[in-house]
């Protein structure tokens, strides 16, 4: 079964991506910052070791969108917090490994990724922590999904990660990988 990763991405339309970056930098500047972000991000991780398809928001602009790459394949996210799109998303993929990854982690490269996919080989579960407490990553072999998963997790918080490995229930083997950081302010490029 050949693995897939997933990059979700919303259009870079200013004032509806990155507005915590907006507040910083502007809200012009921080979707041209993720558009060219994820440009550079899309061409590192795309590799014929494993699948990639964008999972795009909003559903309508996001599948006929002209800003990403023509060959990729895409998916909507569809509604709900964070954690229901990544839910659905898990549930809904080809059969086998499932990596999620957002675009706006600078220092993500392909080995990350083909780490991350190696891990789950004996774990459950693996997780790319970021240092504010939540992740960069998230990976299932996809055995078993709980219907727990990402359900209670207190997102944009330092215990995003701790919530999310609890939703998996117990007993979950969980590895976590490398730590990379996401840009969420100005702070952080």
């Amino acid at each position: 079964m050949r693995p897939t990763l997933v990059v979700m991405l919303k259009e870079p339309v200013p004032g509806r991506v990155k507005t915590r970056l907006g507040r910083d930098i502007g809200m012009v500047g921080a979707a041209w910052w993720f558009r060219h972000q994820v440009r550079r991000l899309l061409r590192e991780v795309e590799d014929p070791r494993w699948r990639l398809i964008l999972a795009v928001a909003p559903d309508s602009a996001g599948m006929s969108s002209r800003v990403w790459p023509p060959h990729l394949a895409r998916v909507p996210q569809g509604s709900g917090d964070l954690g229901a799109r990544m839910a659905r998303l898990m549930r809904g993929l080809p059969p086998g490994p499932v990596c999620i990854i957002g675009g706006d982690i600078p220092a993500v490269r392909k080995s990350h990724i083909a780490r991350a996919f190696r891990r789950l080989g004996a774990h459950e579960a693996a997780f790319g922590p970021a240092p504010d407490g939540g992740y960069w990553l998230v990976g299932l072999k996809r055995l078993r999904i709980p219907a727990t998963l990402f359900k209670g997790v207190r997102w944009s918080s330092e215990d995003a990660l701790q919530d999310s490995i609890a939703s998996l229930g117990t007993p979950a083997r969980v590895v976590l990988v490398d730590e990379l950081r996401d840009v969420d302010t100005a702070g952080d490029l």
